[in-house]
């Protein structure tokens, strides 16, 4: 008669066998969890939380479009299928100029969120389009700090494109359909119109200056003062660059571009520099301008800027400074966090850099 295992031996190898199933199972989990956008959340441990729910129920995206409180309430035009948002922060002094650009937009079919910072929303009721868009209203914010809280890369996922705009820009010379096609067929993930240099009141960089004789440039050649841009040039201001303004990102890029915001600096001065690292490939071929569907930038100012209930021009200036000051500090926020960001990853390397990545980036971040 065979004597079996010993009852400690037999008891150890089940232990170590529930050990190895429990483990599989849990990677097995694990990975698939890494595929659903709701746990994009960049913590190496799962929710606890959600993971007691049956995975059948969760929806793992949201979108921007309203629905309908009973089955005759939807809003006129609220069926269509978007492939493009237009969103920009807005105050009601410039009312004309944004009934203009959304009107461009609304009809090529892109949907509109209004972000409303001087606490106006009703003046904007009696624009045809007013209930299509989708209205948000926080006092003195900005553009890059709407976005961080309601452009969430998971709620807008069904866009193909985002237009994160300046409510200061003239459209005559821009049509959203055709830029988005050549946008499209450029095979751009991050891009901006170029801006009319006989119009533009505030120029900031020469890359950014309509080009007549192409249809997109992604460099520009400028040998003046201490910028040197040459066909070696690999990136801003000379390539790979556009500004803050009126950017436009692909969904892939948007996704990066999210998480690139800072939840606390929201001037956003800094940011266009560095978005060349979401551009999804080389930056030099992946970002561009596009010079066919130009605009103008009217550089008027919003933010601590002249209103209709504006006391003095003393304090309008005084406010500017104010925020000129907060920007110029963010700034230097932004950039030491960047570095020491890269300091402290020992995994990561600068795709864009093949020197030691201990050099500073203070140059590329210089305005």
């Amino acid at each position: 008669m065979k004597r079996g295992l010993p009852f400690g031996l037999l008891t150890l190898f089940t232990g170590l066998a529930i050990i190895v199933i429990t483990r599989i199972r849990f990677e097995h989990i694990k990975m698939e969890a890494g595929h659903r956008p709701f746990f994009e959340s960049g913590q190496e441990k799962l929710n606890d939380q959600i993971m007691r729910l049956p995975r059948g129920i969760i929806e793992s995206t949201s979108d921007l479009e309203m629905k309908p409180l009973w089955e005759d309430s939807r809003v006129e035009g609220s069926d269509r299928n978007y492939s493009a948002l237009l969103a920009m922060a807005v105050g009601i002094s410039q009312k004309q100029n944004v009934d203009t650009i959304v009107s461009k937009f609304i009809l090529e079919n892109i949907s509109v969120t209004l972000f409303h910072y001087d606490g106006n929303v009703d003046g904007w009721h009696d624009l045809e389009w007013s209930n299509k868009a989708i209205h948000i209203l926080a006092r003195n914010q900005t553009k890059w700090w709407f976005a961080k809280r309601f452009l969430h890369p998971d709620v807008v996922r069904i866009y193909d494109y985002i237009f994160l705009w300046d409510e200061d820009l003239g459209v005559e010379n821009f049509h959203p359909g055709r830029y988005l096609k050549i946008m499209i067929s450029e095979g751009l993930e991050i891009s901006q119109p170029a801006l009319d240099p006989e119009q533009s009141s505030d120029i900031h960089h020469r890359i950014t200056v309509r080009n007549k004789m192409k249809k997109v440039h992604r460099r520009v050649y400028d040998f003046r003062g201490s910028l040197n841009c040459s066909d070696e040039s690999k990136g801003p201001p000379c390539t790979g660059w556009v500004e803050g303004m009126a950017p436009v990102f692909s969904r892939a890029a948007w996704r990066c571009v999210w998480h690139l915001i800072q939840n606390d600096l929201i001037h956003g001065w800094g940011l266009d520099m560095k978005l060349g690292y979401c551009a999804q490939g080389d930056r030099t071929e992946k970002v561009g301008v596009i010079d066919s569907e130009f605009i103008v930038h009217k550089g008027i100012p919003s933010l601590g800027g002249a209103s209709t209930k504006s006391t003095s021009n003393h304090r309008t200036l005084d406010l500017r400074t104010q925020v000129r000051r907060q920007s110029t500090a963010e700034l230097e926020k932004f950039k030491e966090r960047w570095n020491q960001a890269v300091r402290e990853d020992e995994k990561w390397t600068d795709p864009f850099d093949h020197l030691t990545r201990k050099n500073s980036d203070d140059e590329n971040l210089s305005t």
